[in-house]
């Protein structure tokens, strides 16, 4: 039988000694690399108590984002929509009502708009079809849940706080995020 590479290596199949027949090198091996890392610091993080430093381009939980005056800016054009690949994003759009204007920046808005974070995959993409910088994935962990439906979160979890009413829970929610100025309307 001919090789069709060149890698080819003969095994060979000598019997054990003494010593690997009582698998005691092999156990004090084993041993001794416990004991080296039983005197070296701990990777564990203290999660309540203690949080690590996450990376700059770390994308957590996603937020619905206000403008300056608490407007929403979210128009519904369903472009994050479009561009998510999980399939994650759902919205419904209506018209703005005479008398709405400090409540939609836009002539349309969201009624609807729900994300399943079981299908979500946080890659970033909704963030960046955003051409009005309304959704952004912020610096927190999405929590846990014992259901399924917990897991898809409506406008109202999504919504940032209103920055005139609440400024302290705005800033907070905010977070280190900065806002594009590739927008007019934005400046």
């Amino acid at each position: 039988m001919q090789a069709l590479t060149n890698r080819v290596k003969v095994v060979e199949r000598k019997p054990m000694t003494f010593m690997e027949r009582t698998y005691l090198p092999g156990i004090f091996k084993g041993m001794m690399i416990t004991f080296g890392h039983m005197f070296k610091k701990k990777p564990t993080v203290n999660y309540p108590e203690k949080t690590r430093p996450f990376s700059a381009v770390f994308r957590g939980l996603h937020v619905l984002n206000r403008d300056e005056e608490g407007r929403e800016r979210c128009t519904a054009c369903g472009l994050c929509a479009v561009a998510c690949p999980a399939e994650a994003i759902t919205m419904e759009a209506a018209e703005r009502l005479p008398g709405e204007e400090k409540l939609y920046r836009e002539e349309k808005y969201a009624v609807k708009y729900e994300i399943n974070m079981l299908r979500c995959i946080f890659c970033g993409l909704c963030e960046e079809a955003c051409p009005k910088d309304a959704i952004y994935l912020s610096e927190t962990f999405a929590p846990s849940n014992f259901t399924r439906k917990g897991f898809i979160y409506g406008k109202e979890e999504l919504l940032i706080p209103d920055p005139v009413m609440e400024p302290e829970a705005y800033a907070k929610a905010r977070g280190e995020h900065v806002v594009k100025t590739s927008d007019p309307a934005a400046k």
